[in-house]
C-alpha cells in the first residue's frame, strides 16, 4: 500500500520502497549538513501542515500533563509511536505526496505494540539515569526539593554543588547513548518491522558510526536554536518540524537504498 494513502499499513521493505541496509552505513562528516537541508527541504514541501501537525501535539502534551505523573509518563511511552507517524509523513512527502494528518496516527495503527516497547524502554533508561544522578547528588537534596522549603533546599544546594556537577556530567555521559538509541529506532520499527529491542541497538550502532556527522549537525542545530529568541519563539516552529525531518534524512542516508519508482530525491 502507498505511503500516500491514508491507511498506512506496511508489510516490509517492498511496501515502502526502501531496502534496510545492515549494518549501518558511516558516511560522510559533512552529511550532518545535508541532513539539515534535506530536512529544510521536507519541511518546505508543506510548511503549514508542518506547524499544524505541531501545534496539535503540543496541545495534547499540555492537555495529558493535567493529568498528575501518569499524564506525562504516557505521553513519554507514546513518543516513538508519535515519532513514527512524522516517518511516515516524510516518506509521504518524499515521494511526492501529501502531508495528511492522519499519518500522525499510522504509529498507532502499525506495529503500535512494538513502538510502545520501544517508548518504555526508553522512559526506564531515562529513570535509571536519574537515579544514578541521585545516587552521587544525595537522597537528602531530595528530599529537600519534595519538601518544598526554599531554606532547606538553599543549604542543600550549597552543600552538594560539587557532587550535582559530577552528577550532572555522569547523566550526561549515559544520556548520549540512550538518546542514540532511541534516535532512528521508531523509524526502524514502523518501515521495516524490526523488534523493538534490534531497533534500538542498530540506532546506537547507526549514530556511533556517523559520531562526527552528528556532532556537526548538532553544532548547527544548536545555532540555529539559539536564534529562536530574536523571533519571540516563533522560530521553534520551524525549528522543532526541520530537526524531525532532518532525522528522517539521516536515517534514509544511513539506513536505506530507495528501490522504489518515481521517488522524490531529497538531496
Amino acid at each position: 500500500m502507498s505511503a500516500t494513502q491514508t491507511e498506512w499499513t506496511p508489510a516490509g521493505d517492498a511496501d515502502t520502497g526502501l531496502t534496510l541496509v545492515l549494518p549501518p552505513r558511516r558516511v560522510p562528516v559533512g552529511n550532518g549538513w545535508d541532513w539539515i537541508v534535506r530536512g529544510w527541504r521536507l519541511f518546505a514541501r508543506a510548511p503549514l501542515m508542518w506547524i499544524l501537525a505541531l501545534l496539535i501535539l503540543i496541545v495534547v502534551a499540555v492537555l495529558m500533563n493535567f493529568i498528575p505523573v501518569l499524564g506525562g509518563i504516557v505521553f513519554q511511552v507514546l513518543n516513538a509511536a508519535i515519532a513514527a507517524g512524522f516517518v511516515v509523513a516524510c516518506r509521504s512527502l518524499e515521494r511526492g505526496g501529501e502531508f495528511e494528518l492522519e499519518y500522525l496516527f499510522a504509529g498507532f495503527r502499525t506495529r503500535f505494540g512494538s513502538l510502545v516497547i520501544v517508548g518504555l524502554l526508553f522512559l526506564a533508561g531515562q529513570m535509571l539515569i536519574f537515579v544514578v544522578f541521585l545516587a552521587f547528588v544525595g537522597f537528602p537534596m531530595l528530599g529537600a526539593f519534595l519538601s518544598g522549603d526554599t531554606q532547606q533546599l538553599a543549604t542543600s544546594l550549597m552543600h552538594s554543588l560539587f557532587a550535582i556537577a559530577l552528577g550532572g556530567l555522569v547523566a550526561l555521559a549515559l544520556a548520549v547513548p540512550l538518546i542514540a538509541a532511541f534516535w532512528f529506532a521508531p523509524a526502524l520499527v514502523v518501515m521495516h518491522g524490526m523488534a523493538p529491542v534490534q531497533a534500538m541497538k542498530e540506532s546506537l550502532i547507526g549514530s556511533f558510526r556517523n559520531f562526527w556527522g552528528f556532532f556537526v549537525y548538532g553544532i548547527v542545530m544548536t545555532l540555529f536554536a539559539i536564534l529562536i529568541p530574536l523571533t519571540l519563539g516563533l522560530g521553534l516552529l520551524v525549528w522543532l518540524p526541520v530537526t524531525i525531518s532532518s532525522t528522517y534524512a539521516a536515517y534514509r542516508d544511513i539506513y536505506t537504498d530507495d528501490t522504489a519508482t518515481g521517488a522524490v530525491a531529497t538531496a
